[in-house]
């Protein structure tokens, strides 16, 4: 089965923001939450995760918080997505069932095009988003 809930949504877009922010100070969850108009409660549950995952590391005490563990060219988007909600695609035998096969197939897609893409990237792109002109008629 494809498993790609909305805390993968929460922990990809936590994970931006702390890279978003240079790698400098722990940032504290409810900083990350109320910047991303995130619940705090789902930035702690994801946050757990993603430091058991290896990819963050905290720090306790009055200016705590979280950093990422990594670079964030080195952090793929499925990385991300598998600490949280685990494995993209299931374990199921796609032998003779159409629905099946084709299940596995988008599920392999997926995992290609978020192990493409890092946090890195997506930082990027919101900067590119932010930089673009708008124009008000």
């Amino acid at each position: 089965m494809i498993n790609v809930s909305d805390r993968s949504r929460v922990a990809v877009l936590a994970m931006v923001e702390l890279a978003a922010r240079g790698g400098g100070a722990p940032v504290p969850i409810l900083e990350v939450a109320e910047s991303r108009g995130m619940p705090a409660h789902q930035v702690e549950q994801v946050f757990a995760a993603l430091r058991r995952a290896g990819l963050l590391q905290s720090q306790r005490g009055v200016k705590g918080g979280y950093t990422l563990r990594r670079d964030p060219g080195d952090i793929s988007v499925l990385a991300v997505v598998e600490a949280v909600d685990g494995p993209i695609g299931g374990q199921d035998d796609p032998e003779g069932c159409p629905v099946a096969l084709v299940w596995a197939e988008g599920a392999a897609h997926l995992a290609t095009i978020f192990r493409d893409a890092t946090i890195a990237d997506l930082v990027a792109r919101e900067a590119q988003r932010d930089a673009a002109p708008m124009f008000h008629i």
